[in-house]
Formats: C-alpha cells, sequence, structure tokens
C-alpha cells in the first residue's frame, strides 16, 4: 500500500497591522521642533503664516541683511569670494548669483550637519564645482581652505557670526531652553567638550570670567558660585538651576534675559568663538586681494568690539582704506524676522 506525501499546511495568515494615525497638527504653531510636520515639508500655506508672523520655518534660516551685505561686497562677475558662515546658503547664494561663471565662491563652516545640506541646495541652485566650493572648516582656517583650493586670495569676504535658526531651533543641539534638549552647544558635536562636561569641569573664578566677558552678565560671581562644577541633566535643568540662584522678586524678562546671557556665556567658551573671530581678524590682511572687502555680521558687544577695533586699527595702519560706520538692520527687516534685530554689520575695504 503506497502512501502520498501529505499536502503542506497552509501558512498561518498575518494578522492586520493596526492602522496608526499621524499625529494630530497640534494647532497653528506648534511649540515641539519635531511636532512641526508641516513646516519641515514645506506646507506653503503653513510657511506664509509662519513668515507673516515674522518668525522662521523649522529646519531653516532667513538670511539677514543681504541687502545691506551685498552693498558692502560690490560682488564682481569673476571675482574669488568667501563665505566664512555657510550656514544655509543664503548669503551664498545671493552672492554666486553676481559672481557669474568666471567667478568663485568659498564656503565654510563647522557644522558637519549643515555643510553637506547647504552645498546639496546650492548644487540644485545649479552651482556647480566650478563655480561653488565648500570646506568642513572653522573661519579661523580661511587662509588654508583657500591654499588648499588653489585660489590664490579673496576678493572680497563675508563671515555671519550668528547661529543658524537650524542650530537654535533643534532641541538636539542645545543651544536653547525653548524644548528640553542634551546639553551640547558644540558648532561642531564631533569635536571638543560639550558644554555639560565644560561646566562640569570649570572652576568659579573661570565660569564668572567667561559670564562677565562672553555676556556682560551684571551677577557673574553670584551665578558662577552657583553653576561651576556642577552635572546637569540638560538645558531645562541648567536654565532651572540659573533661575534658583537669582534673587527673589525678579520678573520674567529679567529671568529669561539672565537665562539666555548664561547660554551665550557657555556657547562662547566652548566654541571658543572669541578666538577664532580674532584669528580670522589677524589674518584677513592676508587673505584679501588688493581692493578687497570684508563684511562682518555680529549678534552681541563683545563680538562687534573686536570687529570695530580691529578695523580701526587696520584704517590707522594703512591695511584698509576705508572702514563703515555701524549698520543696523531696518525696521522693515525686524518686522519680518524678529531674529535680525541684534544684528550689526561693519565692513573694511583692503588698500589697493
Amino acid at each position: 500500500m503506497s502512501s502520498e506525501p501529505l499536502p503542506p499546511a497552509p501558512a498561518p495568515e498575518e494578522a492586520p497591522r493596526p492602522h496608526r494615525r499621524r499625529p494630530r497638527y497640534a494647532g497653528k504653531h506648534p511649540r515641539r521642533f519635531a511636532d512641526k510636520y508641516k513646516e519641515h515639508r514645506g506646507d506653503p500655506e503653513t510657511a506664509a503664516k509662519v513668515e507673516a508672523s515674522g518668525k522662521t520655518l523649522a529646519g531653516t534660516h532667513r538670511s539677514i541683511m543681504v541687502a545691506e551685505v551685498l552693498e558692502a561686497l560690490q560682488p564682481q562677475p569673476g571675482e574669488i569670494g568667501v563665505d566664512c558662515t555657510l550656514g544655509y546658503g543664503g548669503h551664498a547664494r545671493a552672492l554666486l548669483e553676481r559672481l557669474g561663471p568666471g567667478g568663485c565662491l568659498l564656503g565654510l563652516d563647522a557644522d558637519p550637519l549643515q555643510l553637506p545640506r547647504a552645498e546639496a541646495r546650492l548644487r540644485t541652485a545649479g552651482f556647480g564645482p566650478e563655480r561653488f566650493r565648500a570646506r568642513l572648516t572653522n573661519f579661523a582656517g580661511v587662509r588654508k581652505a583657500l591654499a588648499a583650493e588653489g585660489l590664490p586670495g579673496a576678493d572680497f569676504l563675508l563671515a555671519d557670526l550668528g547661529l543658524s535658526s537650524m542650530q537654535i531651533d533643534d532641541p538636539t543641539r542645545g543651544f536653547s531652553v525653548r524644548e528640553d534638549g542634551p546639553l551640547d552647544m558644540r558648532l561642531n558635536p564631533q569635536r571638543g567638550l560639550t558644554a555639560g562636561q565644560w561646566l562640569e569641569r570649570i572652576s568659579i573664578p573661570k565660569l564668572a570670567l567667561a559670564l562677565r566677558e562672553h555676556a556682560d552678565e551684571p551677577a557673574a560671581e553670584h551665578l558662577a558660585a552657583a553653576l561651576a562644577g556642577r552635572t546637569f541633566s540638560g538645558t531645562h535643568a541648567l536654565a532651572q538651576a540659573v533661575r534658583e540662584a537669582l534673587p527673589a522678586g525678579l520678573d520674567r524678562e529679567e529671568v529669561a534675559t539672565t537665562i539666555r546671557r548664561v547660554f551665550q556665556a557657555v556657547r562662547i567658551a566652548v566654541n571658543e568663538e572669541f578666538s577664532v573671530l580674532e584669528a580670522l581678524l589677524r589674518c584677513l590682511p592676508e587673505v584679501l586681494r588688493p581692493g578687497g572687502r570684508v563684511a562682518i555680521l555680529s549678534f552681541h558687544s563683545g563680538e562687534d568690539r573686536r570687529v570695530k577695533k580691529a578695523f580701526q586699527l587696520g584704517q590707522r595702519a594703512g591695511i584698509y582704506s576705508a572702514v563703515s560706520d555701524l549698520i543696523r538692520p531696518t525696521p522693515e527687516e525686524c518686522r519680518a524676522n524678529s531674529r535680525a534685530a541684534p544684528a550689526k554689520l561693519r565692513w573694511a575695504k583692503r588698500t589697493d
């Protein structure tokens, strides 16, 4: 008697996957960066509403004082330029449009997360490698970057010293207290101590000095004694420690201003921003070609003082034939973009 093989057992039916609803869009302008999916995907109606309110779309940046920068630098077809702080690429695109096919712009940025994104945007806009080149470095390395690209010098140079909105708004970078996030604050997250590590290791006198010199903080010694050597779980923990260290009776705006100053001072120290700026100011006479122009956008008094002093000393030494007075954004720009309000622009022209 022959036996036939049994037919294979039917495969078990897969259980239907439960339908996962997209998170509901919370209000007109959700507060959490991750929840702003309409802004992240560039929804036109949402974009129009956000920009009309004077704010910046999540994950983007609105370049500041573009017209004033172009007026200061006067980029001409065929020239060589440097954008020392590429960021989102807004200033770079405006400059490239005026350089024509024979010109070249070198874009620098210390942020390895944002640099490739800006480069991709400019490539998509039609600026190939013969017209635009990008290098990962802070602007203290501008001389080496030009040499590495085989460029003889710069006819103009721009440095925008402000943080980009992409960095400020992303809570994982740790620059803001709007949302809780890791206490990082590094412009290059792959190098150096985080802000949290820096605070753990800093002494009270050194933190007090940083608060005074980097943020003009009047309560520097008192705050340094409360913060130095401590471990903080994140940005909100540091902000709360500042609140607890302040005397009772301050209004909310005074407290918020102090927190911003503390964050500013720590960020500047972590990234050695003043040292990098001073290195740039020292090498400008060698980087700029005869008749070359430099424009620097700063956002607080410590930066502006250094730029003003360097330009004035250079003019007295005969290095610069002209330097500007302070230039501020127009009221119209400040209404359209609230982050433009603290901007300060100065320019100088290299002697022919």
